[in-house]
């Protein structure tokens, strides 16, 4: 059960060498009548030569030599009753970002330190391997969970699909989007209800089928949106129109179900498995005025399709262990961090290849996403291409040392395009990254 419900912590970069990074399928719960309790951790520490289009901006320059690291801990507990109802719960905390110097991380400014931990995930569940589980909390929800195709499990373990990952070191201008990244903290920090579906094995091929489904109220997590909602405002958590429109509010979205399926088979010594996926959300209403560039906050429903395939071999070549190749699609009306698109501007669509393959304690892997969306389009606007291209590409090798320790190198290039965006030099950016590092996990 606990890798059914903890599949973020084992995703954890490359300690794993198995596609799908949202792993949803029950496993063994732990003995009826017991508890078992667990405080996991993870810290990851890496050295980065940077060189983008904006390392270098206004008589401004950044050192291209950095570091990137990160903090988790992951306290929780997983319990069964006699009668085989499994329940627990789980948090996640990582290092909070920060623009303050030395010193503001402890409480004398004489020394250095990091200012905080904050809440990533935070969610319980109940259920059995019969009837399902219902999982609740800020937490992944189907479409993240039933992702398939989308390798990340070598180099730092993500690659683009987390801004706390070794990329988070480049200037954010510069790095690609994210939008065929399902498991983003986009759709895992708001609060929801997941419906987890038991397994049925279908009689003619032996597969196994599973399904899920959630439900999220608004884009806010626990607590969120409540300390100044003193009457009906922008800044409720439960806003659901308004004549006051900003910027945060056209990324957020209310009322959204997703929905996911995913086809399990073992078959001629391959393990494989296909999924498909559908997200729908609405968008915060604007009520004002919507001519010139208010027109950016008229948006459409928050609409997105995916379908994904992936499969694992044994022993393919040269003694290995296995080989993971896997592909996946996502299309709809949305923009990068599923935001939702304003009217009249152009669908999304993005697709991404991959694989890992393991030969003892060596992993190597390496993808490939290229992403079109509207990005900075809006109706009426003049002097802009219709289109933001994006592309990126991530290649890496780790040495595991153990099952708490692998050793990673990576190399990540990514490219956006859209002529007449003011967020991008001449229409373009460009970086690219290479890192060394280590990753442990308890």
């Amino acid at each position: 059960m606990r890798k059914v419900l903890l599949a973020s912590v084992a995703s954890m970069g490359a300690l794993l060498a198995a596609g799908g990074a949202a792993n949803a399928q029950p496993v063994t719960p732990v003995a009826p009548g017991t508890i078992a309790v667990h405080v996991n951790g993870y810290f990851q520490f890496g050295l980065d030569h940077v060189g983008s289009t904006y390392n270098n901006v206004g008589g401004n320059k950044l050192n291209p030599v950095t570091t990137n690291g990160e903090f988790r801990l992951y306290p929780g507990f997983d319990a069964t009753t006699i009668g085989g109802i499994s329940y627990g719960a789980q948090v996640e905390t990582r290092v909070t970002f920060s623009d303050a110097g030395k010193g503001a991380g402890s409480s004398s400014n004489s020394t250095a330190g990091t200012s905080s931990l904050y809440v990533r995930r935070a969610y319980g569940y109940i259920g059995t391997p019969d009837y399902g589980y219902v999982r609740y909390g800020q937490t992944d929800g189907a479409f993240s969970l039933l992702q398939t195709g989308v390798i990340e499990q070598f180099g730092d373990g993500t690659q683009w699909a987390s801004n706390d990952g070794s990329q988070y070191v480049v200037p954010s201008k510069a790095r690609p989007g994210q939008f065929i990244y399902g498991d983003q903290g986009a759709l895992y920090t708001t609060d929801k209800v997941v419906l987890i579906s038991p397994s049925y094995q279908e009689p003619y091929l032996g597969g196994k089928l599973s399904a899920m489904a959630s439900y999220e109220p608004n884009g806010n997590g626990i607590k969120e949106g409540y300390a100044t909602c003193t009457v009906a405002g922008p800044t409720c958590a439960s806003i659901s129109s308004t004549g006051t429109f900003n910027t945060t509010l056209a990324t957020e979205r209310q009322n959204t179900f997703d929905v996911a399926g995913q086809y399990a088979l073992k078959a001629y010594g391959f393990n494989s498995k296909a999924s498909v996926g559908f997200l729908d959300g609405n968008p915060i209403r604007y009520t004002g005025s919507i001519a010139g560039a208010n027109a950016a906050y008229n948006l459409d429903k928050l609409q997105v399709a995916q379908a994904g395939l992936q499969t694992t071999y044994n022993d393919l070549f040269l003694g290995g262990d296995a080989v993971t190749l896997g592909a996946n699609i996502k299309w709809g009306q949305t923009l990068d961090g599923y935001a939702p698109k304003p009217k009249g501007t152009r669908d999304a669509l993005a697709y991404i290849v991959g694989g890992n393959y393991v030969i003892g304690p060596y992993v190597i892997g390496a993808s490939f996403f290229d992403s079109q969306t509207a990005g900075n389009q809006y109706a009426g606007k003049k002097g802009e291409a219709r289109t933001l291209s994006e592309y990126g590409a991530a290649v890496g090798g780790n040495y595991v040392i153990g099952k708490d320790l692998s050793l990673y190198a990576q190399y990540l290039y990514g490219h956006s395009h859209q002529p007449g965006n003011s967020n991008l030099v001449n229409g373009n950016t460009q970086m690219q990254l290479v890192s060394l590092g280590g990753t442990f996990k308890w």
